[in-house]
C-alpha cells in the first residue's frame, strides 16, 4: 500500500474522540483537583463526582440523596484516592489498577451504577467512569487514570460474577465478589495478584526473563480498560506525561 493510500485510510478511520477528549479531561482534571484529606489521617478515599465537578464522599453524597438534592442520575465519576508515602511502586505508577486491592473499586463504582448501597456504595445510576488517583507524596507526583464502567464490567465478567451474591439492594458481600474477581485469571492467564507480582519483578528488580509475560500483561490490561493515563508533578504543578497510543488494529487508543 502507498503512503499516500495509508494516509487517506487513517483520515478515514472513526473513532469516539468524544470519549478519549472527556477521559482526558477528566484525567487531568483530578490530576489537579485531588487533594481532599490530610493523608497522614487517612490512607485512601473513596469519592463520586457529579456532572458538575462536585466531589463528594460517600456519605456525604448519600445525605444529598436523602434530601434530594441531587439525584443518583447526578453522578458521573467514581473515583478511589491513594496516598503514599516514601516507596514509589512501579506497579502502582504504571499500571493504578494493578494496584493492590484496586478490584474494589472496580465492584463498588459497577454496583453504584446499578443502584445498590452499603459502606463505599452508593445509589449512583448516572456513572460513567471509575478512576484510579494515586498522588506519592516524598515523589511530588499524581497519578491518575480512568475507565469507562461498562467496558470494564463486561471485560472483567462483573455482570456474571455478581448475580449469585445479590438478593436486595443492600450489598452484604462484596468481598465474596472481591474474591471471585481477583481469582480470575484475567491477564494472560494470570490473576490480579500474579500478574502485580510479575510486573514488580520486571520493573523493580530488573528481571528481564520475564519481558514476553510482561508484554502479554500489559495488553490484557490495556483491552480489559482502554484507560486514559496522565501523570502530574503536584510540586512544579505541570503534566509530567500523558501517553495516549492509537492502535489500528482495535481503533482504540492506549497507553503507551
Amino acid at each position: 500500500m502507498k503512503v499516500d493510500d495509508l494516509l487517506k485510510r487513517l483520515e478515514n478511520i472513526k473513532i469516539n474522540e468524544d470519549e478519549i477528549n472527556e477521559k482526558r479531561e477528566i484525567a487531568k482534571y483530578l490530576a489537579q483537583v485531588l487533594d481532599l484529606d490530610d493523608p497522614q489521617r487517612n490512607y485512601y478515599y473513596y469519592y463520586i463526582m457529579t456532572k458538575d465537578k462536585k466531589i463528594y464522599d460517600p456519605v456525604s453524597y448519600k445525605k444529598l440523596l436523602k434530601s434530594n438534592k441531587i439525584s443518583p442520575n447526578d453522578a458521573y465519576i467514581y473515583i478511589k484516592n491513594i496516598y503514599v508515602v516514601g516507596y514509589v511502586d512501579p506497579v502502582d505508577y504504571l499500571y493504578p489498577f494493578l494496584d493492590c486491592g484496586s478490584s474494589e473499586p472496580l465492584i463498588y463504582a459497577y454496583l453504584s451504577k446499578l443502584g445498590y448501597s452499603s459502606a463505599r456504595i452508593a445509589p449512583a445510576t448516572g456513572l460513567r467512569y471509575v478512576a484510579m488517583a494515586i498522588r506519592f507524596l516524598d515523589f511530588g507526583h499524581k497519578v491518575v487514570e480512568v475507565a469507562d464502567i461498562n467496558t470494564v464490567a463486561t471485560n472483567i465478567n462483573l455482570p456474571t460474577l455478581i448475580h449469585d451474591f445479590l438478593r436486595t439492594k443492600y450489598v452484604h458481600k462484596v468481598k465474596a465478589i472481591v474474591s471471585q474477581l481477583d481469582s480470575q485469571e484475567l491477564f494472560a492467564e494470570y490473576d490480579f495478584d500474579e500478574a502485580n507480582r510479575i510486573l514488580y519483578r520486571y520493573y523493580e528488580e530488573n528481571d528481564t526473563s520475564l519481558a514476553t509475560d510482561v508484554k502479554a500483561i500489559k495488553d490484557a490490561y490495556n483491552r480489559i480498560f482502554k484507560p486514559y493515563w496522565v501523570a502530574y508533578d503536584v510540586v512544579d504543578k505541570r503534566f509530567i506525561s500523558h501517553r495516549a497510543v492509537y492502535d489500528l488494529k482495535t481503533k482504540q487508543f492506549i497507553p503507551a
